[in-house]
């Protein structure tokens, strides 16, 4: 079948090749209660452990018509409880499967309690539960970590799907192993005389001890791919290993001949390489990214076959804990970041001797206003930083280098604040747009009455954005309002920047603008509504010669359009309508069109 795809992350790791142990019946797994070197790769499989089924578990039939292809079991049984998880690694352009099944017998397996079968178009070095060590926190080739109790057994099924195969190493992960770093596991299930395969740092101190009662005599071989070759002189129960290989001893007694083999390999320990100190700008929520380190920390060193990562404490480095997002967000002022090197192979052969410092300069946070208005009744404005950082120089594009200057005329003014230290420069630039806004001045008011709708609009010739008011209710930018009731009100107009309000009292009130006098008892007088809401109004007409034709209160019926008892002729005619303030004076109305006609 075509294997599910994932995402492309390309890292290329060799591996060292050796003869190693690999049981490809389930009957036979290698026991193990530690990591495993790598193993020499392995080919075709023996006994169908699966009976013909189609699929266990994620698992389904590989090329050869079976589940089972270049396969290797092993088992391992736990000795305390904890959080669990291994990683198989491998070369990056193979492809390799697994299961790991919760059993005590072979013929009885059930389902994996892990699985996974994605293909490896990705190029990645590993796979298995828990989580990735190089960092990839999204690969799909990581299953999540296993909870386990003491006294559990489990089988692990490695299998390759691609044919090409050059081995493997099993590096077991989690909690447990910081808890109980040496009873993790029960390494009594191995019978094996010289124990299970070992995998070493280089320069680790490695005995194989094959002690025997009744031993007549030790033998010692090794193989490095070339087969078994006897090491002359080595005949003691101990040998202390100094090379990776195939080791075997041949132990005699009087009853029997006692042959025993081990798996031993070295692996490179990493030498960090000096990284130097990083000085940069800081400012809130600043990410630098740790992984532009890697190439000092790596040095000479082959990347494929190490990773780097990064701490906040010695401590930490040392035990591969807590490692840093490499996206880091800096916490400013000096911090000390711990390097840790890791062999991929072996997460064991470690160096942490190495740290660096970040040194946070600050760069300068601006605050000051970017819009500003000048009030042309004051005629200038000061604009910038009222509270200057003796630390920091100040640059106008005007040229002057104060941190806050005067200025009048409108137009753009820009000002770059540096803070330069141990090498540093952090700059921060802040443009200034400086506007002009003239008094606010109302000009006319025109009021639409006599509806049930009254509508009062406030005209101006001032330029610019201005908020308008009536009787002290919140601004608003339209220049009209709507639903005005009948009465004195006040109008205000102000410059939003503080520059001004003018105010102003008109009188809604309603009267016709053409009446009718004729008989027909529509529109036979002619009266202002809505007196009633002034205090002491009174309405004095005249004619177009400015005659004083009529004057009235609110409780006069209106005017008939007589002057002493004799009609006037059609025409227009003029009024005025006064009251009494809220001060006590005699106030005449403002904004009425004052004039209306007479129609015979």
């Amino acid at each position: 079948m075509i294997k599910p795809l994932s995402c492309t992350f390309l890292l290329l790791f060799f591996w060292q090749a050796a003869n190693a142990q690999v049981a490809q019946d389930c009957v036979d797994a290698i026991p193990i209660c530690s990591n495993t070197p790598i193993n020499g790769g392995t080919n075709g499989f023996g006994a169908d452990d699966f009976n013909g089924a189609t699929s266990s578990g994620c698992l389904e039939r590989t090329a050869t018509g079976a589940i089972e292809s270049n396969s290797a079991w092993y088992r391992f049984r736990t000795a305390e409880a904890g959080q669990l998880g291994f990683n198989i690694g491998h070369n990056s352009n193979e492809d390799w499967d697994f299961a790991l099944y919760r059993a005590t017998d072979c013929s009885n397996l059930g389902e994996p309690i892990r699985c996974n079968f994605f293909d490896n178009s990705e190029n990645t070095s590993f796979i298995g539960v828990g989580e990735d060590p190089t960092g990839n926190t999204d690969s799909v080739h990581y299953e999540d970590w296993i909870q386990v109790e003491a006294g559990e057994d489990y089988y692990l099924f490695i299998n390759n799907f691609s044919n090409i195969n050059s081995g493997f190493s099993i590096q077991f992960t989690g909690n447990i192993w910081v808890d109980y770093p040496n009873s993790a596991l029960d390494c009594s299930i191995v019978s094996n005389l010289l124990g299970p395969p070992i995998a070493a740092c280089e320069g680790d101190d490695v005995v194989l001890d094959a002690t025997t009662s009744g031993a007549l005599n030790y033998e010692w071989y090794v193989d490095t791919g070339n087969g078994y070759q006897l090491m002359a002189g080595v005949n003691g129960a101990a040998y202390n290993v100094q090379n990776s290989g195939q080791y075997r001893v041949v132990v005699n007694t009087s009853a029997e001949s006692i042959i025993s083999d081990v798996q031993v390999a070295f692996n490179q320990v990493p030498v960090t390489g000096s990284l130097t100190d990083e000085v940069f700008c800081y400012q809130t929520d600043t990410t630098i990214d740790l992984s532009s380190k890697d190439a000092e920390a790596m040095g000479a060193m082959d990347p494929s076959l190490f990773m780097v990562s990064y701490h906040s404490s010695q401590n930490d480095a040392e035990m591969g804990a807590n490692p840093l997002e490499k996206q880091y967000v800096v916490l400013g002022g000096t911090e000390t970041i711990y390097v840790r090197t890791t062999s991929l192979a072996n997460s064991e052969c470690y160096d942490a001797t190495q740290s660096f410092t970040l040194e946070s300069i600050e760069n300068p946070i601006l605050d000051f206003e970017e819009q500003v208005v000048i009030c042309e009744t004051i005629g200038n404005v000061e604009i910038g930083e009222t509270q200057p950082d003796p630390n920091y120089s100040y640059q106008w594009s005007t040229g002057e280098q104060t941190s806050s200057i005067l200025v009048s005329e409108a137009g753009e003014y820009t000002l770059t604040v540096t803070n330069q230290s141990n090498g540093a420069i952090c700059e921060a630039i802040r443009k200034v747009t400086v506007a002009i806004s003239s008094m606010p001045q109302i000009s006319s008011i025109d009021i639409e009455d006599m509806s049930t709708n009254n509508i009062v609009t406030i005209n101006t010739e001032s330029t610019g954005a201005y908020e308008f008011s009536l009787d002290g209710s919140d601004y608003q930018s339209s220049h009209v309002f709507e639903g005005v009731a009948p009465g004195v009100h006040t109008v205000s107009m102000r410059d939003p920047y503080g520059c001004g309000v003018v105010e102003e009292d008109i009188v809604v009130v309603g009267f016709l603008p053409i009446f009718s006098p004729n008989g027909d008892v529509l529109n036979e007088t002619w009266q202002v509504e809505g007196l009633s809401t002034l205090n002491s109004p009174i309405v004095t007409i005249y004619d177009r010669y400015g005659k004083l034709i009529k004057q009235m209160s609110e409780f006069d019926a209106g005017w008939d359009g007589s002057f002493n008892g004799k009609p006037l002729p059609s025409t227009d005619y003029w009024f005025k309508l006064s009251y009494v303030d809220d001060s006590g004076n005699r106030t005449y109305a403002k904004y009425l069109q004052s004039h209306f006609s007479l129609r015979r």
